[in-house]
């Protein structure tokens, strides 16, 4: 399989803005997503001058930005703000707040007033119900479910993951998304379960390189990196 039948959409996953210009000009990658700690750990420290700077390079792709309030009133201010930037954004809203009070009220009625969401951080088929029964009847909008942290845990992700997308087939214009990925496999699980988008950071893009890499050369190159290595490093028995 190469990069061209895959049917699930790539979207970079970072804030880096050098980063994100140069996957923005791979043609695979069809949206971006970002959010609260990856902008923090990019060095971004005004978060509307960053987004603009974003949306003026990259005008034709969807892009995900999050809220950060933890209030349900001022969520809904913020998101409406950012849903403002342009009509290629998707305004990321947690499936809760910190007190676990969930956002399916605050999420039904920005999606139904045309807001573009990205209702992210689920993890519980629970809450994918709860969330799909908020969109359902509301504008485009993306179910992120955090399928590397469910693998974290210890659990099988694609079971979860493929319940999931028959749930969200109760939403029409909803597409789920399989979050924070772990290695390039996943992209192509996604593809076979028949996932909408895969959002993936850079360190896992790199890897695109390597689909369908020869196995044999692929073992020579380890063993002269060892070999290389052990050298450089002058070491000696």
């Amino acid at each position: 399989m190469t990069l061209t039948d895959l049917r699930t959409k790539i979207y970079a996953d970072g804030a880096d803005l050098p980063g994100m210009l140069a996957m923005y000009r791979e043609p695979h990658i069809q949206g971006f997503t970002t959010n609260p700690t990856l902008m923090r750990k990019a060095g971004v420290t005004d978060y509307r001058a960053f987004a603009r700077e974003v949306l003026a390079a990259i005008p034709d792709r969807p892009i995900s930005f999050e809220v950060f309030s933890d209030e349900f009133v001022e969520m809904e201010r913020q998101a409406r703000e950012i849903a403002g930037w342009g009509d290629h954004v998707y305004v990321k809203i947690p499936v809760t707040n910190t007190r676990r009070e969930p956002a399916y009220d605050l999420v039904h009625r920005l999606s139904h007033a045309g807001v573009k969401l990205n209702v992210t951080a689920l993890m519980a088929l629970e809450q994918v119900r709860a969330v799909v029964d908020a969109l359902s009847g509301g504008a485009p909008s993306n179910v992120s479910v955090f399928a590397g942290r469910i693998a974290d845990t210890g659990r099988d992700p694609v079971p979860h993951m493929k319940a999931a997308l028959e749930i969200v087939r109760a939403a029409p214009h909803a597409e789920l998304i399989w979050a924070s990925p772990r290695e390039l496999l996943n992209v192509f699980q996604a593809h076979e379960m028949g996932c909408h988008i895969i959002t993936v950071t850079t360190d896992i893009l790199r890897k695109l390189s390597l689909v369908g890499k020869d196995l044999a050369d692929y073992s020579l190159e380890t063993v002269r990196m060892f070999h290389d290595d052990a050298k450089a490093a002058g070491y000696r028995l």
